[in-house]
């Protein structure tokens, strides 16, 4: 078993890896969503990603003393040395998928940020307390947009039911521990996300109810992100990003 300081700069960069992923693709939309204001709103969640990212990869330099910057975790490595969760680099799909993905991931972040506001690491909980505004924000936008679609006509119900249809399966990883979160959740320094789980799943069938949409009874689970085993997708996403580097 690795030992806690490996552990935790493994862990820092996972983290990192999510937030700067999940970012890259909501780039995506800049000047092609629905309208102006959704526009900026997805923009402005997309830079609160990216720099998140950012506070995870400078306290990982911290963490290995130097020996490489910020931007060199961010662009000089390859998809199998990434360890971010399928969810965060599917391709953006339409934009009822992109928001179903959204909310799925806000719903579990917030719970997981204010439990790590309590981290041990004091480096981790500021991380923590800083983001966890930001997801709040997200969670309140994508929670909307999800009874909007829902309940609004029968081409936008279908769309955002199909959405969900189509993510359900990578959800299980959100909750999946990592050797190295094991090593940390002893010393208290990461919340356990397999204790999630159940409230998670009770606030998602709440608001599929009010949208009046269902929850997916597809069994079928994908995962092999945090071992850097990710989807045909994860190369094209790292080519655009890394290419001016």
């Amino acid at each position: 078993m690795a030992d806690i300081r490996t552990s935790l700069i493994d862990y820092v960069i996972s983290q990192g890896d999510d937030a700067l992923v999940f970012g890259q693709r909501l780039s995506e939309w800049a000047y092609q969503a629905p309208f102006l204001e959704e526009d900026l709103a997805i923009s402005n969640v997309a830079l609160d990603f990216i720099g998140r990212a950012q506070m995870f990869y400078e306290y990982a330099v911290k963490l290995e003393g130097g020996k490489r910057t910020a931007d060199d975790i961010a662009f000089l490595r390859d998809s199998r040395e990434f360890s971010n969760l399928l969810i965060l680099e599917l391709p953006v799909g339409d934009f009822a998928f992109t928001m179903a993905r959204q909310y799925l991931v806000d719903l579990f972040n917030v719970s997981y940020l204010e439990l790590m506001t309590r981290s041990t690491d004091s480096n981790l909980a500021a991380i923590a307390e800083k983001s966890i505004k930001e997801s709040r924000y997200h969670l309140r936008r994508s929670r909307d947009w999800i009874i909007r679609l829902g309940d609004g006509t029968d081409g936008s119900r279908l769309r955002i039911q199909t959405a969900f249809d189509q993510i359900w399966g990578y959800t299980s990883e959100l909750f999946e521990m990592t050797e190295a979160e094991t090593v940390l959740l002893d010393n208290g320094v990461v919340a356990d996300r397999t204790a999630l789980r159940a409230s998670w799943e009770q606030s998602l069938k709440d608001t599929l109810r009010e949208a009046t949409l269902r929850l997916s009874d597809d069994d079928w689970q994908l995962t092999g992100g945090r071992k850097g085993e990710h989807t045909e997708c994860h190369g094209h996403l790292l080519a655009e990003m890394q290419f001016l580097q």
